[in-house]
């Protein structure tokens, strides 16, 4: 690695204070590790300042040093983008401390959270006011709103709600240079100039470093209802899609498309969690209604989904959620799945969207493909099937090498983004770039499309010191 000078070192360190300067090893090993263990960097200090001031004065000495600063919410981001690199000099800056919820405001329906916040205790914090926060992801329990911001984060409520981007009203940011930019305004309508809160979510820290944001929150449903249902096929599952929107319109507010290995997976290896059915069927869809006018009225919207599937034959079973709890089961069996793929030894990971009526012929297209390069291998393909986004995860043969089968990613990974392409989806539905994907980015592109985000990192990051390496390839 790379040297920084000690003295170097020690001004960081004063700007935060010795207690929220990790120096050791032990201290520091928690953050140079991305969540699935992909990616394993180096640093010599972990920095965790306490607000705006403090990260503007890191930013400001890094930016006069040409010191390298990777900001880190949660750490659980899946493309390395929170990661420092290896053989770097790189400062991890962790937004930690930054957990104030300033303000809750029932009238307007919003809330002001620090960078730091844990998203779900930022749900917590809607419901104790009467609101809801619909942002939902399986890490929610320790993903930070920060993080959230950076990645522009989707989850299981995008078709109703949107992503982390329509959640945010305004942000507070903290440039490369050291400025603070103040822009939590609380305003829905603003059209006074370039929107420069859109610049920063989704930036995956490397045009500034989030440090608070202004978030919408929605009325709580007065009725929930939460169906798993068994269906032949992703076709079948597409239809009962086209259904449930006509019937439901906004109230359809979850559509999940749910393998059967995925449910066999996930019943194995996570605790508590079984199959809903007493029958296997292919595959299955998950759906969530909900109601602001009554409980009533969210049931009536069920059981006319289901009446009208039934009678076009798409429903082999079907079970309603009677109980928050058992509602609450159906969601974390989905929640569950990547992880429980685990066990199963090496799966080779994909977060793409197509337009959602071709989700079907992508799956019938990537399969086989898939299949022929790797006999045996077992597809696990899962996700918001409301709005195109699959995950679209490959777990090992039986009994093959882990480290042969993970040392075809970038092949596998070519085939299925060859097909995604051709469908006009994206490689990166929700889980961002990072170091992962940042050379294939690269590659697919429009050359106009690179220059033109190259020109916008030079211009709120002149030094380069900003999350380097991630997203863009360093000129």
């Amino acid at each position: 690695m790379t040297h920084i000078d000690s003295a170097l070192l020690a001004r960081f360190a004063a700007i935060v204070g010795d207690r929220n300067a990790l120096t050791r090893a032990d201290d520091i090993a928690p953050h140079l590790v991305e969540l699935r263990g992909l990616y394993k960097g180096e640093s010599p200090l972990v920095l965790r300042p306490a607000n705006a001031g403090e990260v503007s004065a890191i930013l400001k000495l890094a930016s006069e040093t040409g010191t390298a600063i990777v900001p880190q919410g949660g750490n659980t981001g899946l493309t390395g983008g929170q990661t420092p690199r290896a053989g770097r000099s790189e400062i991890v800056v962790s937004l930690t401390r930054l957990n104030r919820i300033r303000d809750v405001d029932c009238i307007g329906n919003t809330m002001v959270v620090e960078a730091g916040v844990v998203l779900q205790r930022a749900q917590q914090a809607a419901r104790d006011a009467g609101r809801l926060f619909p942002l939902s992801l399986g890490s929610e329990g320790s993903c930070q709103i920060g993080g959230n911001l950076s990645s522009n984060a989707g989850g299981t409520a995008v078709l109703a709600y949107g992503n982390s981007r329509q959640l945010c009203l305004g942000l507070e940011v903290v440039l490369p240079t050291g400025e603070i930019w103040d822009g939590l305004r609380r305003l829905k309508k603003d059209n006074t100039g370039y929107d420069l809160r859109d610049l920063f979510i989704g930036a995956e820290g490397t045009l500034g470093i989030i440090t608070a944001a202004v978030l919408k929150l929605f009325a709580i449903p007065k009725g929930h209802e939460t169906i798993f249902v068994g269906v032949d096929s992703p076709e079948a599952a597409l239809e009962l899609f086209g259904i449930a929107q006509d019937l439901c319109g906004s109230s359809l507010t979850g559509f999940e498309l749910i393998p059967r290995i995925g449910i066999e997976f996930t019943a194995r290896h996570i605790e508590g969690v079984r199959d809903p059915m007493a029958a296997a069927h292919p595959w299955y869809a998950l759906v969530d209604i909900s109601s602001g006018q009554s409980a009533e009225a969210a049931r009536t919207l069920m059981e006319e989904l289901f009446i009208a599937a039934d009678a076009r034959g798409l429903v082999r079973d079907a079970v309603a959620g009677e109980t928050e709890a058992q509602r609450q089961s159906f969601w974390t069996l989905r929640e569950s799945m990547s992880w429980a793929q685990k066990p199963e030894g090496g799966s080779i990971k994909h977060d793409v969207s197509v337009p959602v009526a071709r989700v079907p012929a992508f799956l019938a297209e990537a399969d086989a493909a898939v299949l022929k390069a790797i006999p045996g291998a077992r597809i696990v393909a899962f996700g918001h099937m409301g709005d195109g986004n699959i995950h679209y995860n490959i777990s090992q043969p039986l009994g093959a090498d882990t480290k042969a089968f993970l040392a075809r990613w970038s092949e596998i990974n070519r085939i299925v983004h060859d097909i995604v392409l051709k469908g006009n989806g994206s490689i990166s539905a929700e889980h961002g770039i990072g170091q992962l994907k940042r050379d294939e980015l690269a590659q697919i592109r429009q050359p106009i499309e690179i220059d033109l985000m190259h020109r916008v990192k030079r211009a709120f990051d002149p030094a380069g010191i900003l999350n380097p390496g991630k997203v863009l390839t360093e000129n």
